[in-house]
């Protein structure tokens, strides 16, 4: 289960170092290949409801792929896309802390049944 607290910036580098390990990192990958679709869904409604494709995100793809500069559309299409891998993995990572919470919640439950 997972506990329903703060963890310590301790506590996150040494389970952040623990996803070297191969053989777990596969398995997660595994899972989360699996739960895909569902998982997909979930980061769609959160960067929605979190307003991170409203106008202005609109405004920022209208001005990056239509510069007149080619190599300054370039480098603003790198950097929308460097802000909008590093925000859905933000999302993600939220998600992922959400989700261990809920699958802990119905270990308890399935083992007070």
């Amino acid at each position: 289960m997972v506990p329903d607290r703060a963890y310590t910036d301790a506590e996150v580098e040494a389970a952040i170092a623990a996803l070297t390990d191969g053989e777990r990192l596969r398995a997660a990958q595994e899972l989360v290949a699996r739960s895909a679709p569902g998982l997909q869904r979930a980061l769609n409604e959160a960067l929605v409801e979190g307003g991170w494709f409203d106008q202005a995100h609109e405004q920022s793809v209208r001005e990056a792929a239509t510069g007149g500069d080619p190599d300054a559309r370039a480098r603003a299409v790198r950097t929308l896309v460097a802000e909008e891998t590093r925000l859905a993995m933000l999302v993600g990572v939220a998600i992922g802390f959400e989700l261990a919470r809920e699958l802990g919640a119905a270990e308890t439950t399935t083992q007070e049944d």
